[in-house]
C-alpha cells in the first residue's frame, strides 16, 4: 500500500512526508539561520548605502552607515522586496522597490520616502512591472510593464508619485527593457531580449519615441550589460560577436564603430559599472565559474586586475558619488555574501557587513574542486568535457560515500561555487558528496555550448548526466549504489527526465517546480514569458516538435521511475504552473512508487520565505536519510 497522509500545516500542504524528528531541525538549525547581504547603492550624499539582507522570514531593505554599523530596517513586509533603485537626487531620498505577492511574480513599484519614511504605490496594481532605471536628474524612472494587453513589455516613465494613469513612451512585441538614461536624460538605452543567444540594443529618443538599433548586424548576437559613457559619446556594453565569449567593447555612437576592450580575456564580462565622472569602468569576469574584478581608465585604456578582492563570486558593483570609492559583495563557499567597499587608489578593501552564520565556524566549510569529465560525443578528435564542480565530504577518503547530484536550472544558468549553508550540512553531518555539473546549454562556456541543447538537442544534456554516473562509478571514494538527483525549474525537468533514463542506477530524486510535460507548461507557463521558452525548447504548435516534445516528456515516461521521489512545488508560481508538479505526482503514484509531495500556498517560483524553506530542507535532510543514506 502507498503511504499517502494529507495535512496542512499553516501555508504548506503536505503529503506523505512523515513527521521530521526533531534530532534533524535542531541539528540543521543552525545551517538554515544564515543569512547574506547585498548593497543597492549609495545615497546621493554617499554617507549612507541601501541594502537588503533578512532578519525575519524574508529579505527586506536596511540601511547602512558606517562599517560594521547596525543594518537599520526600512521596510516589514510579510513579502520580500525584489529589485530596490536608490534615487539619485538629493532633493528626493529614497529609492523604488518591487514586490509581489504570494511569489505571483506580478510585481508592483512603490517609492520609498527616507524623510518621513512612507512608501507609495506607483503601478496598476495587476499587470507585471520592473527594470526601474533612474535618469540622472532623479526627476523620474523608466520601467517596462505588461499592462497594455498581459503579454508584452511596453516602456514607461514614471515619477515618484502616484502615476496609475501614466502612458508608455514605447509599446513593442515581446521583452522591452531599459537599461540606462543618456546622461543629458534625453534618451534612454533599451533592450530588446529574445533568447540567451540573441538579443538587441536600441537609443529611444524620449521626446520622438524614434527607436535606433545600436550595431545593425544580419547575424545573430547576444548582448549583456550596457552603460552609457558619461560624455553621452558611446556606450559601453558586452557582446559575444565575433567571439565565443560577451566582450566588453566601446561603442561610439558617433561613428557607429566598436572599440573591444577584452578581447584577451577568454570569459563572459558578466557586470560592468561607470565611475559617476567617467573615469573608470569597473567589470567582473566569469573565469571557470569564479568571478575576477577589473578596473579600467578610460582616458588611458589601462586596464588591471584587483587581485586584493577574496576569491568567489563578486557583483553588485556600485559606486560611490566622489568616484574614489566602490561598494561589491562578495560570497564564496566559505563565507555568505557580505558588502565590501575599495578604495580604488589604494585598493584597500573594507568590510562593511558581517552576516551572521548561525554561530557555525565558516572556516571550516568545505570549498569544491572544478572537475572535468567526458561525455558521449566528440569536440574535433577529442571527447566533449563536461564541467563540474565537486564537493568532497571529510569521511570521503575512509569509505565510499553517498552522492547528490545537484542540476542548475535556467537552462541557461550555470552552477557556480557559492555559499551554501544547506550544502555544508550535508557534506558535514551527512557525509554526503555533491556534484553540480554544468551539461551542455550551461552559460559561461560560449556561445556554442549554450546551444548544445536547443530544441530537438534536448536529451543530449541527460546523456551528460548519463556520462556523470560513468564518471562517479569509476572514482573508489563514491559509492555508485547511493546516487541521487536533485534540482529545480528546468534542473528539475533535469531530475524527473533523469529518473525516466538511468532510474536503475539512482535512488531517488529531488525536484522543486520542475516541468513534467513540456506542451503543458509552454501551453500554461505565463503569456508575457511564453515566446521566450518557444525559443529555447521548441514551439509546441508545430506538429513535429509537439509529437517530439511530447515523446520526451517526463510524463510520458513516468513508469520508468521506480525510485522514491520527493517533489516540492509553489502554488502561485508563473513560471512553471502547479499543475506541472500535480500531473507527475499522480503518475509516479500510480505505478506505486513512493512520493513526497510539498506545495506552498503562498509561494510562486521556489520557496522565498523562511518559515517555508526550512520546512522545505528538514524534509529533504529526511528523505536522503531514508531513501539514499540506507
Amino acid at each position: 500500500m502507498v503511504f499517502r497522509e494529507m495535512t496542512t500545516s499553516n501555508a504548506l500542504h503536505i503529503e506523505g512526508i512523515p513527521p521530521i524528528p526533531h534530532r534533524i531541525s535542531e541539528r540543521i538549525f543552525q545551517y538554515q539561520n544564515t543569512r547574506t547581504a547585498y548593497a543597492h547603492g549609495w545615497m546621493p550624499e554617499g554617507r549612507e548605502m541601501i541594502i537588503s539582507t533578512r532578519f525575519g522570514d524574508v529579505n527586506q531593505v536596511h540601511y547602512l552607515n558606517h562599517p560594521g554599523g547596525a543594518r537599520h530596517q526600512l521596510t516589514f513586509f510579510p513579502e520580500p522586496v525584489g529589485e530596490v533603485q536608490v534615487s539619485p537626487a538629493s532633493s528626493r531620498r529614497g529609492f523604488l522597490f518591487s514586490q509581489d505577492i504570494g511569489g505571483g511574480e506580478f510585481y508592483q513599484i512603490f517609492f520609498f520616502d527616507m524623510e518621513n519614511r512612507k512608501y507609495k504605490l506607483l503601478t496598476d496594481g495587476q499587470s507585471r512591472n520592473g527594470g526601474m532605471v533612474w535618469a540622472n536628474r532623479g526627476d523620474r524612472f523608466a520601467y517596462y510593464s505588461t499592462r497594455r494587453n498581459g503579454r508584452d513589455w511596453d516602456i514607461y516613465i514614471g515619477l515618484p508619485i502616484d502615476q496609475k494613469d501614466s502612458q508608455p513612451v514605447f509599446t513593442g512585441r515581446g521583452s522591452w527593457t531599459p537599461v540606462d538614461w543618456s546622461p543629458d536624460d534625453r534618451y534612454l538605452l533599451v533592450t530588446n531580449y529574445i533568447s540567451a543567444n540573441e538579443s538587441y540594443y536600441y537609443v529611444l529618443d524620449i521626446a520622438t519615441g524614434r527607436l535606433t538599433q545600436i550595431n545593425p548586424h544580419a547575424g545573430k548576437i547576444a548582448y549583456g550589460q550596457a552603460r552609457w559613457a558619461k560624455d553621452g559619446q558611446g556606450i559601453y556594453l558586452t557582446s559575444d560577436e565575433g567571439s565565443e565569449f560577451k566582450q566588453l567593447k566601446y561603442y561610439d555612437l558617433t561613428q557607429n564603430k566598436f572599440t573591444i576592450l577584452t578581447g584577451d580575456i577568454p570569459w563572459d564580462v558578466v557586470e560592468i559599472a561607470v565611475s559617476p565622472g567617467g573615469e573608470r569602468v569597473a567589470f567582473v569576469a566569469n573565469e571557470q565559474g569564479t568571478g575576477k574584478l577589473y578596473l579600467l581608465e578610460t582616458g588611458s585604456g589601462i586596464r588591471s586586475e584587483v587581485t586584493e578582492v577574496p576569491q568567489g563570486q563578486i557583483y553588485g558593483l556600485k559606486f560611490h558619488p566622489t568616484e574614489n570609492n566602490l561598494a561589491l559583495t562578495i560570497n564564496s563557499p566559505q563565507t555568505p555574501g557580505d558588502i565590501y567597499v575599495l578604495t580604488l587608489d589604494s585598493h584597500q578593501l573594507t568590510q562593511w557587513t558581517f552576516s551572521e552564520v548561525g554561530g557555525l565556524n565558516s572556516a571550516e566549510f568545505i570549498a569544491p574542486e572544478l572537475i572535468h569529465y567526458a561525455t558521449f560525443d566528440y569536440v574535433g578528435s577529442e571527447k566533449r568535457m563536461i564541467p563540474a564542480f565537486y564537493y568532497r565530504p571529510p569521511a570521503c577518503d575512509n569509505t565510499p560515500v553517498p552522492v547528490l547530484i545537484d542540476i542548475h536550472g535556467g537552462p541557461e544558468g550555470q552552477a557556480r561555487p557559492t555559499f551554501n549553508a544547506i550544502y555544508q550540512y550535508f557534506l558535514r553531518e551527512l557525509g554526503i558528496a555533491i556534484l553540480t555539473p554544468n551539461v551542455r546549454g550551461s552559460s559561461g562556456y560560449g556561445k556554442t555550448y549554450l546551444e548544445l541543447d536547443n530544441c530537438y538537442k534536448r536529451e543530449d544534456t541527460i546523456q551528460d548526466i548519463g556520462a556523470l554516473l560513468n564518471w562517479i562509478d569509476n572514482q573508489p571514494e563514491l559509492d555508485r549504489k547511493r546516487i541521487a538527483v536533485m534540482g529545480g525549474s528546468y534542473g528539475g525537468y533535469m531530475v524527473l527526465a533523469a529518473m525516466t533514463h538511468y532510474s536503475d542506477r539512482l535512488k531517488a530524486g529531488i525536484e522543486i517546480v520542475g516541468i513534467s510535460n513540456f506542451i503543458t507548461f509552454l501551453e500554461n507557463t505565463k503569456e508575457y514569458r511564453r515566446e521566450l521558452r518557444r525559443v529555447e525548447y521548441g514551439d509546441e504548435r508545430d506538429p513535429k516538435m509537439r509529437e517530439f516534445l511530447l515523446k520526451i516528456s517526463p510524463i510520458t515516461n513516468a513508469e520508468k521511475i521506480t525510485k522514491p521521489m520527493f517533489i516540492a512545488q509553489g502554488l502561485n508560481d508563473p513560471r512553471v504552473p502547479v499543475g506541472e508538479s500535480e500531473q507527475i505526482v499522480s503518475a509516479i503514484r500510480n505505478n506505486g512508487s513512493p512520493v513526497w509531495y510539498l506545495l506552498a500556498k503562498d509561494e510562486g517560483h521556489g520557496f522565498h520565505k523562511q518559515s517555508n524553506r526550512t520546512f522545505y530542507t528538514n524534509a529533504v535532510a529526511l528523505f536522503l536519510e531514508e531513501h539514499v543514506l540506507k
